[in-house]
């Protein structure tokens, strides 16, 4: 996936309330701007879906990205 830069305009106290969540979740500034876009695009996709529902499958799908999930059993015993 290539990187482009994009200059994005915001008034004070969205940037400020932005910076504080940022903040809040460890992240950069950008990459909490980067979050909210993806979710947004999704919600507008989906917006049948709840915004909880696809902000936690952004999650989930980050944590497979990372190598987090466990290999599950479907064996019958």
């Amino acid at each position: 996936m290539s990187t482009t830069v994009l200059t994005v305009r915001l008034n004070a106290r969205l940037k400020k309330q932005i910076r504080a969540r940022a903040k809040g979740q460890h992240r950069p500034l950008s990459e909490q701007v980067r979050r909210y876009l993806e979710i947004a695009m999704m919600v507008e996709e989906n917006p049948d879906l709840p915004f909880q529902f696809i902000a936690d499958a952004l999650e989930s799908k980050a944590e497979a990205d990372a190598g987090m999930l466990e290999p599950l059993d479907w064996s019958v015993k």
